[in-house]
């Protein structure tokens, strides 16, 4: 790809600060400037050599940028991009980490009006449950996938751009509509983490939580691991993607209640059946990953 001169990461946390390094390692940006909410947070990146320079003045932000990745929280991007539009440049591209699309699209859409062709809505599948510029590193995205969905009206050339830029970070790139994007994701992701948060706040306000606790392993571990993900993102994703997330509850109740519906009667071969398919079907994808 052709090196970005300058690159500007609105909210530089372990999605936008891992890309700013993952950038740096492969020689594929010069510049890097970061904008955010917290100047502290910014600070840090700064001493971590994530960002060159840090500015809250969006105007100046912008000036002579090539590529500005917004990786903030979803909630937050419509008032970001309307502060991005009077101030974007022909020429540069924006493009967003958001894991969501329909709704990103849509704030993107009125944002920036006429400019609209120049936004590329992305979603790289990576993260850890550990949030700021603390937690970035540049191996976060290498043989991870990551998911453009351009509108009819998006640019070719600034698709393929996006798609170069997250390829030089070692991701593979796929192509998606965003509706299915959100579909499929609400399943994959956001499902599971809902649940976990459930599961461990259900535990937690139990009286004799402590005791819980105490006893908990290995099991409980890794099944709630995203429980320790940041709740005002995962808060955001759930109440933007919440028609496709409300189906899958729904979906999963369902089969709750079909597992409650064995176990009652000591169904012996039919949990068997079930836990054999479910383990058969994440070997497979465990499989196909490596």
């Amino acid at each position: 790809m052709k090196p970005i001169a300058k690159l500007v990461v609105i909210g530089v946390g372990l999605i936008g600060g891992s890309a700013a390094l993952a950038l740096r390692e492969a020689g594929a940006v010069g510049h890097v400037t970061g904008v955010g909410r917290s100047r502290g947070n910014l600070d840090v990146a700064r001493q971590l050599g994530i960002i060159d320079d840090a500015t809250d003045a969006y105007a100046l932000a912008l000036e002579v940028a090539n590529v500005v990745l917004v990786t903030t929280p979803v909630a937050q991007m419509p008032a970001v991009f309307a502060r991005i539009a009077p101030h974007l440049q022909p020429g540069t591209i924006v493009t967003d980490g958001g894991s969501t699309k329909q709704d990103v699209i849509a704030a993107a859409r009125m944002a920036l009006g006429t400019k609209f062709a120049q936004f590329v809505p992305a979603h790289p599948i990576a993260g850890t449950e550990h949030t700021g510029a603390g937690a970035a590193f540049p191996e976060l995205f290498r043989g991870r996938k990551v998911v453009l969905a351009p509108e009819p009206e998006t640019d070719a050339a600034a698709t393929a751009s996006v798609a170069a830029m997250w390829e030089a970070m070692g991701a593979s790139v796929s192509i998606m509509q965003a509706a299915r994007h959100d579909s499929i994701f609400a399943a994959v992701s956001h499902l599971p983490h809902l649940l976990a948060f459930a599961l461990v706040e259900e535990l937690a306000l139990r009286p004799d939580a402590p005791e819980y606790f105490e006893f908990a392993a290995g099991g409980f571990r890794d099944f709630t691991r995203i429980a320790s993900s940041s709740p005002e993102m995962w808060r955001d994703i759930a109440i933007a993607n919440r028609e496709a997330l409300l189906t899958e509850l729904r979906g999963y109740r369902n089969q709750l209640e079909r597992l409650e519906r064995l176990l009652a009667a000591s169904d012996a071969n039919g949990l068997n059946a079930l836990f054999a398919t479910a383990r058969d079907a994440r070997n497979d994808w465990l499989a196909r990953l490596s």
